[in-house]
């Protein structure tokens, strides 16, 4: 009898649980809207909505009926389409197999992450240290590579730090990472005497996913959910923070939402989440890191701060070290260099903290594909991303034929931010 009742009163439990979080589920759309400049993109920005794809005259982004509406009164909603709206927000990523659809079996999961970097921290004790630095609230943790040829002394060594894997969706921005990390070490053991010397004579870290509890939750079932955030209980029957959003410096300037349901919600303040403590006590623990990189996907884009404000850097020096090095890097890889808010406002993002608060050098890199993706998702949700507004789902999910290329032509300026860690200044001189 005990055991019928502890059972019943489970599913009492989660049946409203679920009743609970259905009720505040929002339906979501993509929108077309005419935006032709930053100021006016800001805007639409500042209604909660996550701009995804800026063009000359219009920009596609993905929110909420509120967004919508909100979107209606301030500009020209050129087209709209719920054709993402089966998406389960707030349901726990206890529910169903936490693994990419069948098509996408290229791409790691968090365990099968988990591995990789276990397996290459234990193949090469001597090069690879692997950490946890935080547990997440979902119990993960967040994984921190060092890679470096004398760890008794790495404090002393310029350093740089590669991230990946903030927003849940932009999964090609925690498979880049994973791969810089085993080529370095593939690289140094075949006796690559370019690696080697970098190796040698930096203090490299890499994290390759921030937020390990959204990259699951995305995923959860085998099927992709378009989810953006972490997944803190927000206390509403609402789940998660915009992590790129929750820094500390600029928080709350623009661009970012109060709102616990919007995609851009900044969190209840500053450093709130797990996540972004971990990096902020992660960065601030190594005072030897010069330069910063965050990837993220997707337009091809390499961008700098300010993020939250439209002025440019007041330091002379340190503009053009950004504008130089982007430009630099935009060669190799073929991204578009330009300065964070050209595309909107966009306040408390990684790079302006890094940059804003401890002087790094610091950059983002939005990978590939680039702004007009429009194919190769069809055949993984069923052809719901189909029709007009398609791009912005194809961009997140482009299919794992997108790894390889992706990496490869970011190799070149992977090793030159390695390069210029020692004096990220050097840069203006060549």
């Amino acid at each position: 009898m005990k055991k019928v009742l502890v059972s019943g009163m489970v599913f009492l439990f989660v049946f409203s649980a679920f009743q609970n979080a259905q009720s505040t589920n929002h339906k979501y759309y993509w929108m077309k809207i005419e935006a032709h400049d930053k100021f006016q993109r800001s805007v639409i920005a500042n209604t909660g909505a996550s701009i995804e794809i800026v063009k000359d005259d219009y920009v596609i982004a993905y929110g909420n009926e509120i967004n919508l509406a909100k979107i209606k009164s301030i500009a020209r909603v050129i087209a709209a389409s719920d054709m993402m709206a089966e998406q389960q927000f707030h349901i726990n990523t206890g529910f169903g197999t936490l693994d990419f659809p069948t098509a996408d079996s290229a791409f790691h999961n968090y365990s099968e992450l988990t591995t990789e970097l276990e397996k290459l921290a234990a193949a090469n004790p001597d090069l690879v240290h692997l950490t946890s630095i935080a547990k997440t609230n979902e119990n993960r943790d967040i994984w921190a590579l060092r890679i470096t040829q004398n760890l008794s002394d790495a404090n002393q060594k310029p350093a740089a730090i590669f991230m990946g894997g903030h927003h849940a969706r932009e999964h090609v921005s925690v498979e880049i990472p994973l791969l810089w990390a085993q080529y370095l070490v593939t690289e140094y053991r075949k006796g690559n005497t370019r690696v080697i010397n970098l190796v040698n004579s930096r203090d490299i870290h890499i994290i390759p996913a921030v937020n390990p509890d959204g990259l699951e939750y995305d995923v959860s079932g085998k099927k992709y959910k378009l989810w953006r955030k972490n997944r803190t209980q927000n206390g509403d029957g609402t789940y998660g923070v915009d992590l790129n959003r929750n820094y500390g410096f600029g928080w709350g300037t623009g661009g970012s939402s109060q709102n616990t349901s919007d995609d851009t919600y900044m969190g209840p303040k500053a450093f709130s989440e797990i996540e972004t403590q971990a990096i902020k006590n992660y960065v601030e623990a190594h005072s030897n890191i010069t330069i910063l990189l965050s990837t993220h996907t997707f337009s091809k884009l390499i961008l700098y701060p300010w993020g939250g404000q439209n002025n440019p850097i007041n330091v002379a020096n340190d503009r053009q070290v950004h504008e130089t090095m982007a430009k630099k890097m935009s060669v190799w890889n073929g991204y578009k260099p330009e300065q964070a808010s050209d595309l909107y406002i966009a306040s408390g993002d990684t790079t302006d903290w890094a940059y804003g608060v401890h002087k790094i050098i610091s950059f983002t890199f939005e990978l590939d594909p680039d702004s007009s993706a429009g194919s190769g998702i069809g055949g993984i949700i069923g052809g719901k991303c189909e029709g007009l507004i398609a791009p912005g789902c194809a961009g997140f999910y482009p299919g794992q034929a997108q790894i390889n290329p992706t990496f490869q032509k970011n190799i070149e300026p992977f090793m030159y931010l390695l390069d210029h860690a020692d004096n990220p200044y050097r840069a203006l001189a060549e």
